[in-house]
């Protein structure tokens, strides 16, 4: 599994005033839990532009004070309107102990479905599995050489040693569905899409002719 190095200041104080002035000058208000104790750092915003945007999955060793803790992040905020990161939850992990994560999933082959002409439909990009750090590979490759129209892979279907997949065995990963289908659906859910701002529309006139004739009425 890909590793992915962080260097972190301890905070001296904590507070909606100290997240704002660490904001201010480009850091990252972050909070570590999980191992003996919790960690409360910040780290230079500039840092996590090649751990964030991507769409790897990393162990974060986070080096506080000269001692490394390996972590895995939990939960990203960012701000409402400018789309910065706001703050950043890591849960420590231990080695010597299995992890439960979603890894992405890497499609692979040229599958015999496609060429006669079916479409690919992906419906997870990434897996939830359970093993030790040092048994996790980086991504999980499924080959889809064998799919004819109509076949699917499974999360059951992906199978490496001393890795427990822990998604519900029936859920589909990817599949090859023939043209006709995979134009029914995209015209499906191009259909609910127009209903849906159809009905905001509608919504948003009844609301003005309400108010209207509230107006009105006074």
């Amino acid at each position: 599994m890909k590793s992915f190095e962080l260097k972190g200041t301890l905070r001296t104080s904590l507070g909606k005033k100290d997240a704002k002035i660490l904001r201010r000058n480009k850091m990252v208000p972050c909070v570590m839990y999980g191992g003996k104790e919790n960690f409360h750092f910040s780290a230079l915003i500039s840092d996590f532009k090649n751990l964030i945007y991507t769409n790897h999955v990393y162990v974060v060793n986070i080096d506080l004070n000269g001692k490394v803790h390996p972590a895995v992040m939990k939960e990203i905020q960012f701000h409402p309107v400018s789309d910065v990161i706001n703050h950043i939850d890591f849960v420590e992990v231990d080695p010597s102990k299995p992890i439960v994560i979603a890894l992405p999933v890497e499609i692979t082959g040229n599958s015999e479905g496609i060429r006669a002409g079916g479409k690919l439909r992906q419906r997870k990009k990434y897996v939830k599995v359970k093993g030790m750090i040092k048994d996790l590979p980086d991504t999980l490759v499924v080959d889809i050489s064998d799919l004819k129209i109509g076949d699917s892979i499974l999360a059951g279907d992906i199978k490496y040693e001393r890795i427990e997949v822990m998604e519900p065995h029936h859920n589909l990963v990817v599949g090859v569905v023939s043209s006709r289908i995979a134009k029914g659906m995209e015209e499906g859910a191009e259909s609910i899409a127009a209903t849906a701002a159809t009905a905001a529309t509608a919504a948003a006139a009844a609301a003005s002719a309400e108010a209207t004739a509230a107006e009105t009425k006074k």
